[in-house]
């Protein structure tokens, strides 16, 4: 099925939970993975994998297939994704749990945090579950990347995200407005 129909589906079926009507563009997935070199000693963990767009890029940067976790909870998604990346490791689960399912997946040290999960749409209870596990991983040294869309960049879920990464990590590295994107988004970095 077209990835941008699986997409709306999931949106439509839980639009809280999937945040956005469209997948990552090229544009945004490729800022994305700026500067991010996983090996199997410094994985990739995927918070939210939808469809795959970002996968698409993140699976150029893999020079084995235990270099990367995605977390996706939707059962279609996943479904989807193992059958498009079926060397890759995914699991169908809440990114609430995040820490215990990396640790179960027998990988290495996550070195990269690449996140797609709509914080803006999620409840702040859940949000504060998800930054606590972020941070778990933080802890042990690794980058953290996320993106927001332009339209809810000062909404008060996105400056809370903001807010606690910043009191912890500093402030982040902003990418400039991605504009081939639905909609548009930055992209926001933090390293430990």
């Amino acid at each position: 099925m077209n990835d941008n129909l699986e997409f709306l589906q999931a949106f439509l079926k839980n639009p809280l939970g999937v945040g956005s009507i469209a997948p990552s563009s090229p544009e945004l997935s490729q800022r994305m993975m700026d500067g991010i070199v996983p090996d199997k000693d410094s994985i990739i963990l995927e918070l939210g994998v939808g469809t795959g767009a970002l996968t698409k890029y993140i699976q150029k940067t893999l020079s084995g297939e235990d270099c990367y976790l995605g977390i996706e909870l939707d059962r279609k998604l996943v479904s989807c994704i193992r059958g498009k990346y079926p060397d890759l490791k995914f699991v169908r689960g809440d990114a609430c749990n995040a820490h215990a399912l990396h640790r179960r997946s027998k990988l290495g040290k996550v070195g990269f945090v690449i996140c797609s999960l709509p914080f803006v749409s999620l409840p702040n209870e859940v949000n504060q579950k998800i930054y606590g596990e972020i941070e778990k991983f933080m802890e042990q040294g690794c980058v953290f990347r996320t993106y927001q869309y332009a339209h809810g960049f000062y909404l008060p879920s996105a400056i809370k995200l903001r807010e606690f990464m910043r009191n912890r990590y500093g402030v982040s590295e902003r990418s400039s407005l991605i504009v081939k994107n639905v909609p548009p988004a930055y992209t926001l970095t933090w390293r430990t």
